[in-house]
């Protein structure tokens, strides 16, 4: 069963970060399962079903850019929002938008802020399901591009 706010796949190898968005998620309605790197999302993303998907950039085995590549290429993920929750660099943001990345949130970063943008996401996965087409807006979100 979803969250009411629905359900958010929470990627990073920190523990103590893997909570702090856990918590803060939670606080707000959403539903938070997590994983602690690409590897490990990869082989939960079907069962657990998320509306967004956030992941940090530098994990073990499989990295945040390379696992939203997977995601994206994957018929079944490809239309799952992704944010990038990470302590980004320029070139990050650059390979991140190229593999379809759909927002960004620079560690640190204000609770209220990641709250906002998964909201976001979440709120334009509905209407891209509904209208199925369009994009998530601005305020920290990018919109994907098309090919």
């Amino acid at each position: 069963m979803s969250g009411e706010s629905g359900r958010v796949l929470v990627v990073d190898d920190s523990a103590v970060i893997r909570q702090l968005i856990r918590v803060n998620l939670e606080l707000e309605g959403f539903e938070v399962v997590t994983a602690a790197d690409g590897a490990e999302c990869l082989d939960v993303v079907h069962t657990v079903a998320p509306d967004v998907i956030t992941l940090d950039v530098v994990m073990p085995r499989l990295d945040g850019l390379r696992t939203a590549a997977q995601l994206r290429a994957d018929p079944r993920t490809s239309h799952l929002p992704i944010a990038i929750v990470s302590a980004c660099t320029q070139l990050d943001l650059e390979r991140g938008e190229s593999v379809g990345v759909d927002g960004y949130l620079a560690k640190p970063f204000e609770p209220m802020d990641l709250v906002a943008l998964v909201r976001r996401l979440a709120a334009g996965r509905e209407l891209r399901a509904a209208r199925s087409a369009g994009d998530c807006g601005a305020g920290g979100v990018r919109p994907r591009r098309t090919k």
